[in-house]
């Protein structure tokens, strides 16, 4: 994507014409409609959310009771998405569950708790949008680093790399966590004016948040479309969170549509191909919201992608014999071709499965066209820059800035409630000095490794913030892979033994990941409040407090999980555990492979990897300079067609897709109503789908889930379906 925003990502005040052109116009509204349409009707998600003329400017913004319900609301999501990761590899994120079940308690606290005396002070007071906002950002910090717990660090005991118990190594894991977590908060300041202010990428999930947070919020002068709104957001969100929870006891029957498994049963044999390749159905509301909200050229970009990697290459290099898969199953002729390990490092050139021969196409295009798609946006700002002796004038960098806003500037939030640079600056500076001296003494990294596996997590922040930003996925767990290529050639150019190179790819994977991570989740979160005008430097101080609580949070989690659990980190030689833990086998394998003598990658993959990496690069110049901005929409965002390369769940884009296209007729066929309820469905449908997920994970720690009560009719196996 290019700098400009998507036309397609700001659907409720434009319309498509018949050439595929975008205009900015207002609908025909009804009579009953035009006082709402005033407050609530422009809802371009490039841009803050209108003040309402009776708006009144909140109080209290950053308070105790936010930061406290907040980090509970996150610690209740991040408990269940460790859970979820080691068992599927997949998490949900906490925005819409902190801004939710964040009004719900701090709305009746407001109610009943007087504003006078010691409790008000702490828990009294009015209750709004921006506290609101509070609220969710310390959920999502609280709730995130999850990500580490179920892919890298758990591959370290795999590996033999560390104690032979996590609780051996609670030193090691907090302070590992911390130098992830912080850098990554620290240095999210830029990202935000990039990204949100300048590219105005839509983030679903973290729009769909702002919008519910001004739907429960909506004061007298919108209470009709309030109203409307807030049932929709309700019935959307009750509706898919019960059928969520029942989807785990019959998945094969209302939510995943194994298509080929069952004409094979059937007697058409040579349609079992549909199932090894991962091509059934599943009704992911969830994922139906995020295409809704991305629209139509991200989510088909991504859905195209996942037709070329894994319904054209990935068939014809079986076929050809550059890539194979794994049998799992003696009495059925079920192939996966989605497997990353080996016990052999040879057999990642020789014997490749489909999924590793693609991750590095996918990764080598998503990181070459994001990156030449930053380099295009800066290329106006470099030109225009004027060099004088003030640029580099450091104490001007931290003087008091001017309070008056430069009407030039995108960005409108007043200078008083925009995070001061010393904060940031300083902070980045002491978490960079704190992380080197852990990974030093702890690790035994030098200081130009630690900082290259620190440079590696910004870079890689780019592409998870471009690709959530676009379509809600984060592949930054993937992409950061690519940091064991990097790290796997220092370890052979210093010689390294196989323990030390491994534990030196691992550790500088988690920082490279986890940071990267950070960063994306809290962009997020800045994003929901620049629509909802929340001051950034609230937001700031709540994403501290939530990562602080996530940092021990996560290390105590994972050591109860593992303790409960031991098969998590030593598979018994059946190989059956209760966590599947596809992460951690992901990243044990490439760091099998990087240290191993030669290089890792089959030469057809490297070859095809540098041409698509190239190619994308041509074709986004191409875009940029040589094709109309109204015919943008038709040109491939490679970005999203990378990112199909990497993730093999193919029903993922397939859901975007019908979910984008169902908002296109939607909006071409009743605006009025389109205008009124999309954000709320979409915002009902992540909402309810993460909920619910987490639900269930509750519901599999006390033994009643769909694991023991469900049925395995429609799957060719239970453990293959929800």
């Amino acid at each position: 994507m290019s700098a400009a925003v998507d036309p397609t990502n700001l659907p409720s005040v434009r319309r498509e014409d018949s050439a595929g052109s975008y205009q900015n116009e207002k609908k025909p509204v009804a009579e009953e409609h035009e006082e709402e349409f005033e407050e609530y009707g422009d809802h371009d998600v490039s841009r803050p959310f209108p003040i309402a003329p009776d708006y009144v400017e909140e109080t209290h913004q950053l308070t105790f009771r936010a930061l406290f319900v907040g980090s509970v609301l996150g610690a209740i999501v991040g408990a269940s998405n460790i859970y979820l990761g080691l068992k599927t590899g997949f998490t949900f994120g906490p925005q819409l569950f902190g801004a939710i079940f964040g009004f719900a308690i701090l709305k009746a606290i407001a109610k009943v708790v007087p504003e006078s005396g010691l409790l008000g002070r702490f828990l009294g007071g009015p209750f709004g949008p921006k506290e609101n906002c509070t609220v969710q950002t310390a959920a999502t910090a609280s709730g995130g680093l999850g990500i580490l717990f179920v892919s890298a660090v758990p591959a370290m005991y795999r590996l033999d790399l560390l104690s032979e118990l996590p609780q051996q190594d609670i030193g090691k894991l907090i302070a590992l966590t911390a130098s992830a977590g912080f850098f990554g908060v620290f240095f999210v300041i830029p990202l935000r004016k990039y990204y949100i202010v300048h590219q105005k990428l839509t983030f679903p999930t973290p729009a769909a948040t702002a919008y519910t947070i001004r739907s429960l919020h909506s004061g007298k002068s919108g209470a009709i479309a309030a109203k409307k709104k807030s049932l929709a957001l309700l019935y959307s969100f009750v509706a898919t969170f019960v059928y969520k929870v029942l989807t785990g006891y019959a998945p094969g029957v209302i939510f995943d549509w194994h298509i080929g498994w069952t004409l094979y049963r059937l007697g058409f044999t040579s349609i079992i191909s549909l199932e090894n390749y991962g091509w059934f159905i599943e009704f992911t509301p969830a994922f139906f919201g995020a295409g809704m909200l991305s629209g139509l050229n991200a989510s088909w970009s991504f859905f195209g992608g996942s037709i070329l990697a894994w319904g054209i290459i990935a068939p014809s290099l079986v076929k050809n014999g550059l890539a194979f898969g794994r049998p799992i199953s003696e009495e059925y002729p079920l192939v996966s071709y989605v497997a990353l390990s080996f016990k052999d490092p040879t057999l990642y050139v020789t014997h490749p499965s489909p999924r590793y021969w693609l991750l590095w196409p996918g990764v080598l295009m998503m990181l070459l066209y994001s990156f030449a798609d930053v380099v295009i946006s800066l290329l106006p700002l470099v030109r225009n820059i004027s060099f004088s002796r003030e640029a580099f004038n450091v104490r001007a960098w931290f003087a008091p800035r001017s309070s008056e806003l430069d009407p030039e500037d995108e960005d409108q939030t007043p200078i008083e409630d925009r995070i001061p640079t010393p904060w940031w600056t300083i902070g980045l500076f002491l978490s960079t000095v704190m992380s080197c001296a852990i990974l030093a003494t702890q690790f035994h990294m030098n200081v130009g490794e630690a900082i290259l596996a620190l440079l590696l997590g910004f870079i890689f922040s780019f592409i998870g913030v471009q690709s959530s930003g676009h379509t809600d996925v984060n592949p930054v767990s993937t992409v950061a892979k690519a940091s064991q290529l990097i790290f796997g050639g220092i370890a052979k150019a210093s010689n390294l033994p196989t323990v030390p190179s491994q534990t030196l790819n691992l550790t500088a994977g988690v920082i490279a990941a986890g940071s990267a991570a950070q960063a994306s989740d809290m962009t997020g979160d800045l994003k929901t409040g620049y629509l909802l005008r929340a001051k950034p430097r609230n937001q700031f101080v709540a994403q501290l407090v939530g990562s602080v609580v996530a940092v021990f949070l996560t290390s105590g989690l994972f050591i109860l999980f593992t303790k409960a659990s031991p098969c998590i980190l030593h598979p018994p030689a059946s190989g059956q555990c209760t966590y599947g833990a596809p992460s951690v086998s992901a990243w044990a394998a490439v760091a099998i492979a990087v240290s191993s003598p030669s290089l890792p990658i089959p030469s057809s993959s490297g070859y095809t990897a540098i041409a698509l990496g190239i190619f994308s690069v041509i074709s986004l110049f191409v875009k940029q300079y040589a094709i109309p901005r109204k015919y943008w929409g038709y040109v491939p965002n490679w970005n999203a067609v990378g990112l199909a390369f990497v993730v093999p769940q193919v029903y993922y884009s397939l859901a975007m897709a019908v979910g984008s296209s169902f908002n296109f007729f939607w909006l071409r066929s009743n605006p009025q109503s389109y205008d009124m309820y999309m954000f709320a469905l979409s915002a009902g449908l992540l909402a309810g789908e993460g909920l619910g997920g987490v639900f269930q994970a509750l519901l599999a720690i006390i033994g009643v889930d769909g694991g023991v009560y469900g049925t395995a009719i429609g799957c060719p196996g239970l453990e293959y379906c929800g």
